[in-house]
């Protein structure tokens, strides 16, 4: 944990009581504030109690005592219309943050020269993360990983000389970092998202701008309008700018080309990693990933050699494009995490021959948009409740089946692979869907493909 110290003997309210926002209220006691919590659920309420934690109902209280408002991410702060606490934050003259702002101001605090890299983006932001923080762990570092990605900032080991953080960020917890600070910032990309939070596509730019912007290196991906404008602003701005690409040469930065990672200066490029063989590095989307991890972990200090070794060894991202076991030439891959068309499309372009498992709770526009990727998949093995709406987007482009259950369609699709002469393939499950209709979540549904896979005979497992 890290006690928040900045706040010692202050009153703070809190609003939202799930596990990162009790982690809060516990780091906020721990540092000595006094905390006063809520939330809308009242079981959250009860166990936050059950915790120790003070708690009071934000609609009766005297605001003008507190000397901050934290406010959980998953809540409106501005769109579709601000949470009824975030008004009386407002009308009180309360300052509104959240734990990603508490832990940069312990940093600063305590030990403002340990490297922070914080990571955001529309997509890859995970893999990302989960990258960097295995080349600085392989390197020997004494490294902290979390944020949006598994841990709550706050239950991290407190900041100290040699400790590096590595930080997912979305752009709601963004938006409540004002001070967002860290010694190398990461902004990927930027398509539309999150829009029934942040109302506008310039709106939600904007709050990820503020990453880069405050950072001592930002690190910009240039391969869309809206991100390679603010690398062009942040950058006037008097920031240090690494750009980098997956599409196209730069004169200055890391881009792709083909499998290869180059690194230019001045016009003049030189190869720093080959990402060919790195099955978990696949496709283009992984090679801009690995680009921007490159990019950080020089900004902080590691050097090549140690870079090049983190790449090659890197596990993968679990749930995200996960090879876990292989028969033959037949490859398994986890890809549970794909819960929508636009994030399936990475792992569907990254193999040439696909038995395809999808469907799940439908999201909107279904898998129209992956229609490019249909001659890889060799044929579909469709589950859950999209599966006849997925069915007739296939119609006589894929050949498919409705599987119904996972389990089947982890059996019928490596029975039907065994049978494949045609080279490699990959059986791989990448629903283009949400898992709520059988599952409580991707991870759920990740772990449940593992083991179906796991119980086929003469598989070698990876993981």
């Amino acid at each position: 944990m890290i006690p928040v110290t900045t706040f010692k003997g202050r009153k703070v309210a809190l609003f939202g009581l799930g596990g990162s926002g009790l982690a809060t209220a516990e780091a906020l006691g721990a540092g000595g504030a006094a905390v006063t919590a809520w939330d809308d659920n009242p079981d959250s309420v009860a166990k936050a109690m059950a915790a120790g934690i003070a708690t009071a109902d934000l609609r009766h209280v005297d605001w003008s005592a507190f000397s901050a408002f934290v406010l959980s991410p998953g809540v409106p702060l501005t769109h579709p219309k601000p949470h009824w606490t975030v008004d009386l934050a407002h009308q009180a003259g309360v300052e509104i943050i959240g734990d990603v702002e508490l832990f940069v101001r312990e940093r600063r605090a305590h030990a403002p020269d340990c490297p922070f890299i914080a990571i955001t983006g529309t997509n890859g932001k995970s893999t990302t993360t989960a990258l960097i923080a295995h080349i600085l762990k392989s390197s020997g570092r004494d490294t902290q990983l979390g944020g949006n990605i598994g841990r709550a900032v706050l239950t991290l080991d407190p900041p100290k000389a040699g400790r590096f953080f590595v930080v997912e960020c979305s752009s709601y917890q963004i938006d409540l970092a004002p001070t967002l600070d860290p010694t190398a910032g990461i902004l990927l990309n930027l398509t539309p998202d999150h829009l029934d939070r942040h109302g506008t596509m310039q709106h939600y730019a904007d709050i990820k701008e503020r990453l880069v912007a405050g950072s001592g290196t930002a690190v910009v991906g240039v391969d869309d309008s809206f991100s390679s404008l603010i690398a062009e602003r942040v950058e006037r701005a008097g920031t240090k700018v690494v750009r980098i690409s997956r599409r196209h040469g730069l004169a200055d930065g890391i881009y792709a080309e083909g499998s290869s990672l180059m690194r230019a200066e001045n016009g003049t490029a030189e190869l720093f990693a080959d990402l060919g063989g790195i099955q978990t590095l696949r496709g283009g989307h992984n090679a801009q990933n690995a680009a921007a991890a490159v990019a950080a972990c020089l900004t902080v200090g590691v050097d090549r050699q140690d870079i090049v070794h983190g790449l090659k060894t890197f596990p993968g991202l679990k749930h995200r494009m996960q090879p876990i076991a292989k028969r033959d030439d037949i490859v398994f891959v986890n890809d549970s995490k794909a819960t929508n068309a636009d994030a399936a499309a990475p792992a569907l372009s990254s193999y040439e021959r696909i038995y395809w498992i999808a469907g799940g709770l439908p999201k909107e526009g279904g898998i129209s948009s992956l229609t490019p990727y249909f001659p890889r998949i060799v044929k579909a093995y469709l589950i859950g409740e999209a599966a006849p709406v997925f069915a007739a987007t296939l119609g006589e482009a894929v050949p498919y089946e409705i599987s119904g259950t996972l389990d089947r369609a982890v059996a019928h699709a490596a029975a039907d692979a065994a049978r494949d002469h045609e080279g490699p393939t990959a059986v791989m499950l990448s629903p283009a869907c949400a898992s709520f209709d059988q599952y409580k979540n991707f991870e759920v549904r990740g772990d449940a493909f593992v083991g179906h896979v796991a119980a086929l005979e003469g598989v070698t497992m990876l993981i």
